[in-house]
């Protein structure tokens, strides 16, 4: 399967999200799953395992637990293709912050010329 159709699912996105705060176990993931999309458990368990196949989540036992984290080698080939296309925002977004920048110093020099007049 690949990355994108991986990734263009809600519900995998969203499982990704909660493993990038760190391990979780199949029952902590399939609760706040069923909770956000009303999803079963067998149901989360198929995105899991689609995760896991693909290479975005690695899995180890605990005892009885399974504790799934990201694995981040595919993200990294992500990264990569999209960086080709970073040069579309990225000068925006530059300007972006300079912008900003350019608001805040004179909202500072604005506030410090009207303490000194008041």
């Amino acid at each position: 399967m690949h990355a994108f159709d991986v990734l263009g699912d809600p519900v995998r996105r969203r499982i990704l999200e909660l493993l990038a705060d760190g391990e979780m176990t199949s029952g902590s993931v399939c609760e706040v799953i069923t909770a956000e999309f009303g999803i079963s458990q067998p149901g989360v368990s198929q995105h899991l395992k689609v995760l896991r196949e693909s290479g975005f989540a690695t899995v180890r036992p605990e005892g009885t637990r399974r504790l799934y984290a990201v694995n981040s080698e595919p993200l990294r080939d992500v990264d990569e293709w999209i960086g080709r296309f970073r040069r579309f925002w990225a000068p925006r977004l530059d300007a972006l912050e300079t912008e900003l920048a350019r608001g805040k110093r004179e909202r500072r020099l604005g506030r410090r010329t009207g303490e000194s007049e008041g």
